[in-house]
């Protein structure tokens, strides 16, 4: 599967439109994972800092861990995975798994996202196990042929309770990833700030991808519950 094929139907390849293909070979096949490209992406690697804000962080960050949106300890050197399988969602709309297990000491922990094309074209990524926060995503290629990812605007809903997540309570994205042609790895880079609160929580670290037919998503894979709001 080379990368010019996988541009055809991706998700991602529709976002970025003719960004896509500015970014460097082995990037457009791992963001090229879709039904019809006949591929998903497992990536695993070791993430060499895991890293947190000040104390006052880590409630916030425990009540993530609830919803495996984010991780409330730090490490080094942690062995971790992320699985990108595609599938289509009880409503039919072509959706990409985003789901990292990092190995900590004491737990393995989990951060969830489950990426879909939003009906005006942007790429809407539902955080957590139960889907209950839609972050819109932006996504760049950079001159070096890395991806920048920035987070949006972010909408919270459960049940019929609908609303615009406040940015104060809540943080800002910016993902990072390149391929390193010398030593044949992925590296990634996330920080999220506060726009009052600074920075909240951020990994760097490096893996190797394999690219299997997408057969059946393994269940633990998927969200409890799926949402419909964009």
């Amino acid at each position: 599967m080379t990368a010019a094929t996988s541009t055809v139907t991706s998700v991602f390849a529709r976002a970025m439109g003719e960004d896509f293909a500015r970014m460097h070979p082995m990037l457009q096949r791992r963001f090229g994972v879709g039904l019809a490209a006949g591929y998903a992406c497992v990536g695993r690697g070791t993430m060499t800092r895991i890293r947190r804000g000040p104390w006052w962080t880590v409630p916030f960050l425990q009540l993530g861990r609830f919803r495996s949106i984010l991780v409330p300890e730090t490490g080094t050197d942690v062995p971790f995975t992320i699985e990108n399988h595609p599938y289509l969602d009880p409503f039919g709309r072509e959706t990409v798994t985003f789901v990292r297990h990092f190995r900590m000491p004491r737990a393995v922990r989990r951060f969830d996202a489950t990426m879909i094309l939003g009906a005006d074209g942007r790429l809407v990524d539902y955080l957590g196990s139960h889907q209950h926060l839609a972050v819109d995503l932006e996504l760049t290629a950079e001159p070096d042929g890395s991806l920048l990812l920035r987070s949006g605007a972010q909408r919270f809903y459960e049940g019929p309770l609908a609303f615009r997540f406040p940015m104060l309570f809540s943080g800002r994205a910016e993902l990072r990833e390149s391929f390193d042609d010398d030593a044949q790895v992925f590296r990634i880079r996330l920080e999220v700030h506060n726009r009052a609160f600074g920075f909240l929580f951020g990994y760097e670290g490096e893996f190797r991808c394999e690219f299997p037919s997408p057969e059946a998503v393994p269940a633990h894979l998927l969200p409890v519950r799926h949402e419909r709001r964009e």
